[in-house]
């Protein structure tokens, strides 16, 4: 292994150290302080995304759009209007904002502006309500809604580390097609279906010794959480190599930005939230 990988993977690893027990400190503290951890992501994923839209459009200023996150997430949290009414306010805002702008296409600078806040503020409101799933906006929640976020959690964790040393074990050996060149090169079969093993490992652990959810019902969730985890890093991927960047930021050491560390519980957040609220 390089000297430079193995920085890179000591970076990575000293962060975990320090975010994983915070954020599972955070997710069953819940409230205000998830509330809190909430915004400061959405807020840092706005700001990232604002940057990426730049290199292809001329989106609001910064300094309108954060003010909007903050806006929508904590709709989210104590419910002052219906949700689609506060994205309604957002939406009409821009449209009507855009008639005074004269910089590029305002196709483009509308479109790129609301898939951004829309991106970044669906996944992590669905975080936050999932988190408040079985009570009313503005309290705390209880463990109804902290066992999935727990769940959820180990589960795109152990895969995304399963992943990571199957791939670097395993990549190429058995399946010579990668998974999906043209976002991720580097991306391998074996890679896939080491993180799937690794997600329903997470799963059964998790519902065996913390959250004692139903085995089975787990095992099912870490198979989905394993399966379709690869989507959320291939989205945000998609959205760097058309920006034409590296990393969203260097925000945190050896991850990049908020953009790259949470694309996968960006995206699987709202299937988990869909999966426990409509079972």
């Amino acid at each position: 292994m390089s000297s430079l990988m193995q920085s890179n993977l000591f970076k990575r690893v000293a962060v975990a150290l320090v975010g994983i027990p915070l954020l599972l400190w955070l997710n069953m503290t819940g409230g205000l302080y998830f509330l809190v951890m909430v915004l400061v992501l959405s807020l840092t994923a706005t700001f990232e995304f604002w940057r990426l839209a730049e290199h292809r459009a001329h989106p609001p200023s910064i300094l309108l759009l954060l003010p909007m996150t903050a806006f929508i997430q904590l709709n989210f949290y104590f419910r002052f209007l219906d949700y689609w009414e506060a994205f309604l306010v957002v939406i009409m805002f821009l449209y009507v904002l855009e008639l005074w702008r004269q910089q590029g296409s305002q196709f483009l600078n509308i479109g790129t502006t609301l898939v951004g806040l829309m991106y970044v503020n669906l996944t992590f409101g669905a975080l936050l309500r999932l988190r408040l799933f079985g009570s009313a906006p503005g309290s705390p929640g209880t463990m109804a809604g902290a066992s999935p976020v727990l769940l959820m959690f180990f589960c795109v964790w152990a895969a995304d580390i399963f992943a990571y040393f199957g791939g670097s074990t395993f990549g190429g050996k058995f399946i010579k097609r990668k998974l999906f060149p043209r976002l991720s090169p580097k991306k391998t079969w074996e890679g896939y279906f080491s993180g799937i093993a690794g997600s329903i490992l997470a799963a059964w652990a998790c519902s065996s010794f913390v959250t004692h959810q139903p085995i089975l019902n787990a095992a099912i969730i870490g198979l989905f959480i394993g399966a379709v985890s690869p989507a959320g890093d291939l989205m945000e991927s998609m959205f760097k190599r058309d920006a034409g960047v590296k990393d969203s930021s260097g925000l945190i050491p050896g991850h990049g930005g908020v953009l790259d560390r949470f694309d996968t519980i960006m995206f699987i957040a709202p299937l988990i939230y869909f999966l426990v609220t409509l079972s």
